[in-house]
């Protein structure tokens, strides 16, 4: 039978694994800490699923795919992971990113509408739209419930056969195989999934920064059904309604600071609140001055162009990574695909590779804004 490590127990670690122990792999699943633990990016409250892409059509197809995944591996779990509530894009332009990813939706026959204003505004309570030249809306998106989602997928690894290793793992040299706390342990491949802690292991072209994430009390209309979610692709902004009675999400998706995951503080800022509250006060001004639920801190790892990395820096021997911000979405597709990679049966896209990232804003709303406007 066939072997491999896998390193990291966030959701593209456990996705993969789960989907090579069904393959008939044997899957040793390393993690320092739990599936779940507050420190990594998966185990944050909720994940957004969105196909828009600007023109790219790629992650596109693959958030599509994704979509059914979720679907059944919440039907495999018995729970609800992907709450299907819709999702907003708000466009200031007739020309832009909104308009692109609106045509890269038609090419693939992804569900998806241009809104005028006020008709978007009459599904969601108190918002303004009067500085908007339309809005996208895909009806399928949505929120994946990432913790959640990130325990069921561990549940649904050991089920399939997982062997989960409590360690802390470091390279091996150049071999296939792992240093789990002193013990080596060898397989036929190695995939390290390990989110911001993968750059201390690696020489690989990623930044770690801290992103504040708040969740801000609703009135009880606004709770059920769930209202849409939304992104702000030129204001580097987005959220969705009350979700599981932890408030409205509103975040600030401007680039944060440097950030270690191991010894950052998990204390949200002042300023992060300041900027969630600032959006608040320009799109829903109904909520100005409600109070915060709920908080996290999460860490990007990211690449400048917000390309993946999936790479064989040995023989037998994976990184994956660059996926916090726009990776969760996928990892039912992504999993497929990689294991495909992993069996030696498909060769991963170019763009993926250890070469040096130029700076691009193309695939994700966070980074510095497009452009600044007032209201």
């Amino acid at each position: 039978m066939k072997s491999v490590i896998v390193v990291g127990a966030g959701i593209w670690g456990l996705s993969v694994a789960l989907r090579l122990a069904e393959s008939g792999w044997a899957v040793t699943l390393v993690e320092q800490y739990a599936p779940g633990h507050v420190r990594q990016a998966s185990s944050g409250h909720t994940r957004l699923l969105r196909s828009s892409h600007g023109a790219d059509e790629w992650y596109a197809r693959m958030a599509w795919q994704a979509r059914d995944g979720w679907r059944a591996l919440g039907e495999r779990a018995g729970e609800e992971l992907l709450v299907e509530s819709g999702l907003m894009w708000f466009a200031y332009r007739e020309d832009g990113w909104e308009r692109q990813s609106a045509q890269a939706l038609k090419n693939l026959e992804i569900p998806h509408e241009l809104l005028e204003p006020a008709d978007a505004a009459s599904r969601f309570p108190g918002m303004r739209v009067d500085d908007l030249a339309f809005v996208l809306w895909e009806p399928k998106a949505g929120v994946v419930r990432a913790r959640d989602a990130t325990l069921a997928t561990a549940r649904l690894a050991r089920g399939a056969g997982v062997t989960f290793v409590r360690a802390k793992a470091v390279p091996y040299g150049e071999a296939t195989g792992v240093v789990a706390d002193g013990q080596v342990l060898t397989a036929d491949r190695v995939v390290w999934a390990c989110g911001a802690w993968l750059p201390g292991l690696f020489d690989v072209p990623m930044e770690v920064t801290r992103q504040d994430t708040f969740h801000f009390a609703v009135p009880r209309e606004w709770s059920s059904p769930p209202l849409p979610a939304f992104c702000d692709y030129d204001l580097s902004a987005y959220g969705h309604g009350d979700i599981g009675g932890a408030g409205m999400k509103v975040t600030s998706d401007l680039e944060g600071e440097p950030y270690d995951p191991e010894t950052g503080s998990r204390h949200v800022l002042a300023r992060t609140e300041q900027q969630a509250r600032d959006y608040i006060a320009r799109r829903f001004p109904a909520l100005t001055g409600a109070p915060v639920l709920f908080t996290q801190v999460c860490q990007y790892a990211l690449t400048k162009d917000a390309e993946w990395i999936i790479a064989e820096v040995s023989d037998g021997v994976w990184l994956l990574g660059g996926d916090s911000g726009h990776g969760f979405k996928h990892a039912p597709a992504l999993a497929a695909y990689v294991a495909e990679i992993v069996e030696g049966v498909a060769e991963p896209d170019p763009r993926f590779g250890l070469h040096e990232r130029q700076a691009s804003r193309g695939l994700r709303t966070s980074g510095l804004p497009a452009t600044r406007r007032t209201p």
